[in-house]
């Protein structure tokens, strides 16, 4: 069965490139940015596991770890990530799966037959603190993915979850939010008391940044 937005991430104990780890407790306390990539040595994938570095202290600033994967070893990650280093100018610290037999692959959808039968597509989830999958997204091997949209997912994710609020379409950090439909106005009068724009009966926005 596939896994949908809502589920609880499903657990798993394997080695990765900073040692054993049990998912849950890894992930416990946090958000995590769990990510698949099709093979070491590839070219697309050298520039997402270098991005993904990189970014460090951005998603540190979102309480948000990442963790990779591929149907590589151990040994495989490890002299790769040598690659990584030199060509994307970083250090890449967080921990990569390694996933030969697809195990963990297999679990979470990550395998697309038409795709390959061996190798991970781009798969994307976002899980929060509470071990629940917020997001799933699906890139094809050849594309390389969009990382400012992950991030904007993360702010989008976790400014809804502190203010119980929904975001527009391309909503940016700072910009105005929207109220849910389930909350009146009378309501929505005492929860934002810096004033809300009606702009039809459903659709409010307010500046939850003041």
């Amino acid at each position: 069965m596939a896994l949908r937005i809502g589920d609880i991430a499903p657990n798993f104990t394997i080695e990765t490139t900073n040692g054993e780890i049990n998912f849950h407790d890894w992930e416990k306390g946090k958000w995590t940015f769990f990510f698949s990539h099709p093979a070491d040595f590839t070219p697309v994938c050298t520039t997402e596991m270098g991005r993904t570095a990189q970014l460090a202290p951005e998603f540190e600033a979102r309480n948000c770890a990442s963790l990779g994967l591929s149907t590589d070893t151990v040994d495989e990650h490890l002299k790769w990530i040598e690659d990584v280093n030199t060509t994307q100018n970083t250090t890449l610290k967080f921990p990569i799966v390694a996933d030969a037999d697809k195990r963990i692959a297999e679990l979470y959808g990550m395998i697309h037959p038409s795709e390959s039968s061996t190798a991970a597509v781009r798969s994307v989830f976002i899980i929060d603190p509470e071990m629940k999958i917020r997001l799933t997204m699906t890139y094809p091997m050849a594309v390389g993915r969009n990382f400012d949209e992950i991030l904007r997912v993360l702010d989008a994710l976790q400014i809804g979850d502190k203010n119980g609020i929904a975001t527009p379409v391309d909503w940016q950090p700072g910009s105005k939010v929207i109220i849910p439909p389930t909350v009146s106005n009378a309501d929505a009068e005492k929860k934002f008391p810096q004033g809300f724009d009606q702009i039809l009966p459903y659709l409010r926005y307010v500046d939850v940044s003041k």
